[in-house]
């Protein structure tokens, strides 16, 4: 499975770079997740608990940073194993972009699945995925304008200038159609004008 994104975050790079490392904020994040906990430099021990489908299960897997580019990017590979339920594992890239009000988070992500999960139906699977990734960037959201409250300022203009785009622009075909309309009239006004003279 393959996956990419982005999310626009009203915080520093520093100050997300800095959450993305925090271990306890990441498993207040993380969908099911019960431990994410550091075992060795850049190394993390994780246990999430996931449903998919009829199958439920909880896997137990490590997590571990690479090509650190810090506050910019990294690379991170993960396994996990889930008994009968079988196993994951993939890598993702992860990166950070200054941006006005803020930064750029964005990721992408290659895995596989295999054992009971995998014959759920690739359909499935992804759906779950991208439902997990959104569950965990609204929680990181809100996470980031917990801990840094000038964010919740940044986030709501954020907001309030996305709201004014998608308010005007609307508009525009309306504009584009009138000029139409107006193109027609004068060109019949014109055809009318040339058939009389």
């Amino acid at each position: 499975m393959d996956m990419q994104g982005n999310r626009l975050l009203a915080v520093s790079q520093q100050q997300a770079w800095n959450s993305l490392n925090d271990p306890e904020m990441l498993k207040s994040c993380i969908p099911g997740c019960e431990k994410f906990e550091l075992v060795s430099e850049n190394e993390y021990a994780v246990t999430v608990a996931v449903k998919i489908g009829p199958v439920s299960a909880k896997f137990n897997g490590k997590v571990k940073l690479a090509d650190i580019q810090a506050p910019s990017s990294y690379s991170l590979q993960f396994e996990a194993q889930g008994g009968v339920a079988g196993f994951g594992q993939g890598e993702s890239k992860v990166e950070l972009m200054p941006r006005e009000g803020g930064c750029e988070l964005k990721y992408t992500v290659h895995s596989k699945v295999g054992g009971k999960i995998a014959q759920l139906g690739q359909r499935l699977i992804d759906g779950v995925a991208k439902s997990l990734a959104e569950d965990f960037f609204k929680r990181f959201e809100e996470a980031l304008q917990a801990k840094f409250p000038v964010a919740e300022a940044k986030a709501e203009a954020a907001a309030e200038q996305a709201s004014a785009i998608q308010t005007t622009a609307p508009s525009a075909p309306k504009t584009q159609h009138l000029m139409w309309i107006t193109v027609a009239i004068v060109a019949v006004a014109l055809l009318t004008w040339y058939v009389r003279r």
